[in-house]
């Protein structure tokens, strides 16, 4: 097992790495306080880990809530969900919430938690690769609006995180590349060395060799976990963990939210920033082919939506959470390994690139 800190003072938390430990309630049941337990999953992950949860947790009481799978789930009206719950089950303020599943659980569940009774407890128990390395760490929870992805939401750290390597053994090959998208961003944004390692050890983290895949989750949450540290609300720093997003979540807008997973839509919207970079001259056309290299090798996508034009992308990436005084900030790259926030970018190149770009089915 490894364990990673998120070093935020009074607030700060463990994440733990490893395999089996779901089980070691050792690691967990000391963050779950004195108050009730409410665990929320959903209908694909129960079956497999609420009967060994619930044996960890021995003769404590624990509330249940199993929610639909899939991102169209994640939305103000499941939240809901999640309140009532708690309210018929009469949770005080010492409650403590569970997410035990991917990002939309995670996410859903500790915007619950933020919002209920002004914030109470909770503990990520990820069950995806993307989860693991990224939407589990750092406090962001919210939930998406018809207008805009993750558009509602509030910043509330969990207790700590359980990322049990286990749970990856059953997850869809689909969404075992989504995450590898996630774990190629931190690469991208601040770890050249880690890129050339994901170059070389991308076939064993697609065969799930349980080595290779705890030391790129290690890595990618120690990255993460030093941003968060220096930027907990994204006033700064923090905005470079969003590379690739404000193109992905155009698409997986405009796309309808499930159509594409959200590692898939960001892969293509990395590729997008690392053309754009290169256009305006700040990247070197070769590091955009050995990115486009290593997403195609993992399986993503390196097209745009042709349903979606370059009007309606600027339409959609016009509500995006990095728009300050109605000025769109880009995050591009210098190289890899360098990533950099940008609020100068002319619209004349992002249309260009929006118009240029490849588009596939």
């Amino acid at each position: 097992m490894q364990t990673v800190t998120v070093d935020l003072g009074p607030r700060s938390y463990p994440i733990h790495i490893g395999s089996g430990l779901l089980v070691e309630p050792d690691l967990w049941t000391p963050h779950l306080g004195n108050g009730q337990v409410m665990l929320v999953t959903n209908t694909v992950l129960a079956p497999r880990y609420l009967a060994p949860v619930h044996a960890a947790l021995g003769d404590r009481r624990v509330e249940t809530l199993i929610l639909p799978d899939g991102e169209a789930t994640k939305t103000l009206a499941t939240a809901e969900r999640i309140w009532d719950a708690l309210l018929a089950a009469r949770c005080g303020r010492d409650a403590t919430l569970i997410a035990l599943g991917g990002g939309v659980i995670g996410d859903l569940t500790g915007f619950a938690a933020a919002c209920y009774q002004r914030g109470i407890d909770f503990i990520q128990m990820p069950t995806t690769l993307l989860a693991q390395v990224d939407s589990s760490v750092g406090g962001k929870t919210g939930v998406n609006h018809p207008r805009g992805k993750n558009m509602i939401g509030a910043f509330h750290q969990p207790r700590c995180v359980i990322a049990d390597l286990d749970t990856l053994r059953t997850l869809p090959e689909r969404e075992l590349r989504a995450g590898l998208a996630e774990v190629i961003k931190y690469g991208l944004i601040a770890d050249a060395p880690f890129f050339d390692w994901l170059e070389t050890n991308l076939d064993a983290l697609l065969d799930r060799d349980s080595r290779a895949l705890t030391h790129a989750i290690a890595v990618s949450c120690r990255t993460k976990a030093a941003i968060v540290a220096a930027d907990e609300r994204e006033s700064g720093v923090r905005a470079l963990l969003n590379l690739g997003h404000t193109f992905g979540h155009a698409i997986e807008t405009g796309m309808g939210y499930g159509a594409w997973l959200h590692g898939e839509a960001v892969a293509t919207g990395m590729l997008m920033a690392a053309d754009l970079s290169a256009r305006l001259g700040q990247l070197a056309p070769a590091a955009v082919d050995r990115i486009q290299a290593l997403l195609t090798r993992a399986g993503l996508p390196v097209q745009a939506p042709a349903s979606l034009d370059a009007g309606r992308f600027l339409e959609l990436m016009a509500v995006d959470k990095k728009v300050q005084a109605g000025q769109l900030r880009l995050v591009l790259l210098r190289g890899i390994g360098q990533g950099e926030l940008r609020a100068d970018v002319d619209s004349r190149p992002l249309r260009v690139l929006l118009e240029q770009f490849p588009r596939g089915p």
